[in-house]
């Protein structure tokens, strides 16, 4: 009998702690059903989607812009242009001459050169950096614009967040989730 009373002790915590347990993974389980219920009514998250490069390439300071970066880029293809001319005026004058030049006039002439082509390289990366630059600064208000407006319509219709659809980034958007605020924001611009 001493042998069976550990036994039917240990027997019995067993029991009573298996039912606890039971008794918890019901209450757990139960707790989630409830929590994915409520947590379904709350994941339902309205929000808007909009063609940012439409609205953008709509506003009357998009089109303005452009312009002045169409004249800037005209300005340094006009610059690049004159020292391309320059550096093949003075080639060909190397070429003509290469055959009456002494040795150190032609050495002379191809170190010019070399110095001519890698200013022109130079001078080419500098103006698109510049013109880059210049499109960044002048993008920056519009892009503000935007942004703020977006912001407005995103609280005004309650939206969890707006979505850009250029490039094909979303295939499908449920309809009865989302709202295409393309032509809102078009409104609104003008």
């Amino acid at each position: 009998m001493k042998t069976i009373l550990p036994f039917l002790f240990l027997f019995a915590s067993l029991t009573a702690m298996a039912q606890s347990t039971e008794t918890d993974s019901t209450t757990i389980s139960a707790s989630t059903e409830q929590m994915t219920d409520a947590g379904s009514h709350n994941a339902v998250m309205r929000f808007g989607y909009l063609s940012y490069s439409r609205v953008l390439h709509s506003m009357p300071q998009y089109v303005q812009a452009q312009k002045s970066l169409k004249e800037l880029r005209a300005t340094y293809d006009r610059e690049l242009s004159r020292s391309e001319d320059a550096f093949n005026r003075q080639f060909e004058e190397y070429i003509d001459g290469q055959k009456a030049f002494p040795e150190n006039i032609l050495l002379k002439r191809q170190k010019e050169l070399q110095q001519l082509m890698e200013q022109g390289i130079a001078f080419k990366q500098e103006a698109e950096r510049l013109i880059s630059s210049a499109e960044t600064e002048m993008m920056e208000p519009l892009n503000r614009q935007l942004s703020k407006m977006l912001n407005e319509i995103g609280f005004e219709h309650g939206f969890a967040y707006i979505l850009n659809t250029d490039n094909n980034t979303y295939p499908f958007i449920n309809p009865e989730l989302g709202v295409d605020i393309t032509d809102e924001v078009l409104r609104r611009i003008k």
